[in-house]
């Protein structure tokens, strides 16, 4: 498809980068693969599908963001005319008919920057972690804030703030887009199927660092565009902080000091613990208005338990950027490993 280019990023997918890659072929005039250090064959299986392969130097930290800009810069060389260029992750699949859709959204505003669509879980049924995914990218449309990491991007406009910010180990999208948006372009979603993601999350472990990773996104932008007009991530960071912080270390002090005073009363100490039910009420009667009652009960109890993970990871950036450690990249798939640079 003239003007159109995919770039795809990953690392150790297997048959979900095959049918990744088959779906950007068939729709684009050029599909550029970038791998961060497969071990599985992933560099041959895309190069005799007919992708150009990039592989980045693992020598270098690691980032999404970084991988993205690497796949951008070499699809320009290839095709220095493309107008418009589809991310998509490894472990998605481009639906039939998405890029079309999107690319008349792009013409019909000029000053779209992104245009999204809905992201489904491949087999959402399969584990609650991945009916959690699902769940998650079924958000409303219309001109929005954000955008995740499958979208069709304006060349143009991307070229304008320079790409993602490869420093930034998660939450890319969001940041990128507060600098297109300070320069007047929109994001758009639209009402229109467009990729099949495979989470292959099956453990409480994966799904405990998936929340780690979001926590440490939401303090890493809410650092860089925390302040006003934009106020970026500050309500994500505040809730975080109370619920995953401020709420648990008032139960134990206050538990430890009644201990200590009047032993009988300690217990009274655990009384903030009532106030986790009435958030998951909480979270629960909201998204009654949308799910049905079983999973907007999970999704409730996942948002409350996740605020302590979610802290862990807000403290894992901060207190690596105030000791000058690098946070490496947080994944919850078994092929990468969160690590300190």
């Amino acid at each position: 498809m003239t003007g159109i280019g995919v770039v795809a990023i990953g690392r150790n997918e297997g048959e979900r980068l095959r049918s990744c890659l088959v779906s950007a072929l068939r729709c684009a005039q050029v599909t550029v693969y970038v791998d961060s250090g497969s071990s599985d064959g992933s560099v041959e299986l895309a190069r005799s599908l007919g992708a150009e392969v990039v592989q980045l130097d693992m020598s270098i930290p690691f980032t999404a963001a970084r991988a993205r800009n690497a796949g951008l810069e070499r699809l320009l060389e290839l095709a220095a005319d493309v107008e418009f260029v589809q991310f998509v992750d490894g472990d998605c699949e481009i639906v039939d008919g998405w890029v079309d859709a999107a690319t008349n959204a792009m013409r019909a505003k000029p000053r779209a920057a992104l245009v999204c669509g809905r992201r489904r879980e491949r087999y959402p049924e399969a584990s609650i972690y991945n009916k959690l995914c699902d769940i998650e990218w079924d958000t409303p449309g219309g001109t929005v804030k954000y955008c995740g990491g499958d979208v069709l991007a304006r060349v143009s406009a991307l070229r304008e703030v320079g790409g993602y910010d490869p420093s930034v180990i998660a939450g890319e999208e969001p940041e990128m887009c507060v600098r297109l948006r300070a320069r007047g372009w929109t994001i758009e979603r639209i009402d229109a199927e467009m990729t099949l993601h495979d989470a292959a999350m099956s453990r409480f472990g994966q799904w405990w660092k998936r929340n780690v990773r979001a926590g440490h996104a939401y303090a890493e932008g809410f650092a860089m565009h925390g302040g006003e007009p934009e106020r970026h991530r500050q309500r994500e960071v505040s809730s975080i902080a109370v619920w995953g912080i401020v709420v648990p270390m008032e139960m134990v002090s206050l538990t430890i000091i009644l201990a200590v005073i009047a032993p009988r009363w300690a217990w009274i100490g655990l009384l903030p613990l009532v106030l986790y039910p009435l958030l998951f009420v909480k979270v629960l009667l909201r998204q009654r208005r949308r799910l049905r009652l079983r999973d907007a009960a999970l999704y409730g109890a996942a948002v409350t338990l996740g605020k302590f993970p979610q802290a862990i990871g807000m403290m894992k950036y901060w207190f690596g950027r105030a000791s000058g450690k690098r946070s490496g990249v947080i994944e919850y798939k078994g092929a990468a490993v969160a690590a300190e640079k």
